[in-house]
């Protein structure tokens, strides 16, 4: 007969993630996330199969907490410049020095495992599309220039963001990245040509 469990698993996940969202996949052994969970190896095969099943369920636990953080930031009411303003800069400011798991996860694995490359792409798209959302109701009260190429400003964007995690996991100058997300901000208020 087997054992029950003796751990939360959530609670596994969740202490698994900031394990990974820290080292990153390969820097993580199975010996590593025994150690920080508390659990045996013979637990964490019987309960996740193998280091990367829980990977992934890592990178899940993440987009439904942190993900899900950023989508209400960027979806709550006021004006869209300073929502996207202040979106950017908690996004620099936030767990400062450890990037986004996804954007690290992204850097690290790339096209090389297909599973947290689709995890990935599906986080970055909901990020698109929430800026993109994002955008057009500023463009619809005002706050954009009514000409504005939305699909352009989400690339723009989204590859600023990026950029930022990166250069903000580096641990570059919060006050150098904040120029860029003024200067980026300021580029979007100009009228198109």
């Amino acid at each position: 007969m087997a054992r029950p469990r003796e751990f939360d698993e959530q609670e596994v996940v969740a202490k698994a993630t900031d394990l990974f969202w820290r080292r990153g996949y390969h820097a993580t052994s199975v010996r590593d996330l025994g150690t920080e969970l508390g659990l045996k190896q013979s637990s964490l095969y019987r309960t996740f199969t193998d280091k990367h099943t829980l990977f992934l369920r890592a990178l899940d636990h993440y987009r439904a907490t942190e993900s899900a953080q950023a989508q209400e930031l960027l979806g709550a009411p006021g004006p869209s410049l300073e929502i996207l303003r202040e979106w950017l800069v908690w996004m620099i400011s936030h767990e400062a020095g450890r990037g986004c798991f996804v954007v690290n996860t992204a850097a690290e694995l790339g096209t090389a495992d297909s599973e947290a490359g689709r995890k990935t792409e599906a986080a970055f798209e909901v990020t698109r599309q929430t800026l993109a959302a994002l955008l057009r109701r500023g463009v619809h009260e005002g706050d954009l220039p009514a000409g504005l190429d939305v699909e352009a400003a989400v690339e723009l964007l989204f590859t600023t963001v990026l950029g930022l995690r990166v250069r903000e996991r580096a641990g570059h100058d919060p006050r150098r990245l904040a120029t860029a997300i003024d200067f980026t901000i300021t580029t979007l208020t100009r009228p198109p040509s």
